[in-house]
């Protein structure tokens, strides 16, 4: 896994696919403490990742709005609780509330979709969104380059959930294209 590993793998998890940032950046952080990557160039590829897909669940919340989230939500783990956990923070601190959640494991990823539906300004997004994942990146990896050599102790199970990831995605396609006929 190399930087645009890194990126794609935290548009992935930005997308709300479920694919955890506490895995992918410990990783690179990992990496960075062998040599073979750099420390703040991990952090970038992270951050630019989030950011990435980020927006594109900003999109599918403009383009599909409660509705869709309501029908389709459950799919990839965003219950109406979640929505109306989100609506409230909307309206208790506004649009910083982006930035806020971004330091938060689970909602972290969530926050986009009624981002999106509010038809929040998109530029304030990206900024927010930036500087909310921006500080997560560098926290992970930070934690992976002090794990340094101990990191080899859980790197077996990364080639485990590789599998469970995409079985995961599969079956999901599967599923989906299914219904839609």
């Amino acid at each position: 896994m190399g930087y645009w590993g890194i990126a794609m793998g935290m548009a992935i998890e930005s997308a709300n696919i479920p694919l955890p940032s506490e895995v992918i950046l410990p990783y690179g952080g990992y990496l960075v403490s062998t040599g073979r990557l750099e420390f703040y160039t991990v952090v970038i590829a992270g951050t630019i990742g989030g950011v990435v897909g980020s927006g594109l669940s900003y999109y599918l919340g403009v383009w599909g709005g409660r509705p869709f989230l309501v029908k389709y939500g459950r799919y990839f783990g965003f219950s109406l609780e979640h929505l109306a956990l989100a609506d409230r923070w909307f309206v208790k601190y506004g649009e910083a509330t982006v930035f806020f959640t971004r330091l938060m494991p689970i909602v972290r990823t969530f926050i986009s979709l009624p981002a999106g539906i509010a038809r929040m300004n998109f530029s304030k997004f990206l900024i927010y969104t930036f500087l909310g994942s921006l500080p997560w990146s560098l926290l992970l990896t930070y934690i992976g380059l002090v794990l340094g050599n101990n990191w080899n102790s859980i790197e077996p199970w990364f080639h485990r959930l590789d599998v469970v990831v995409v079985l995961g995605m599969a079956i999901a396609i599967i599923y989906f294209w299914r219904n839609k006929r």
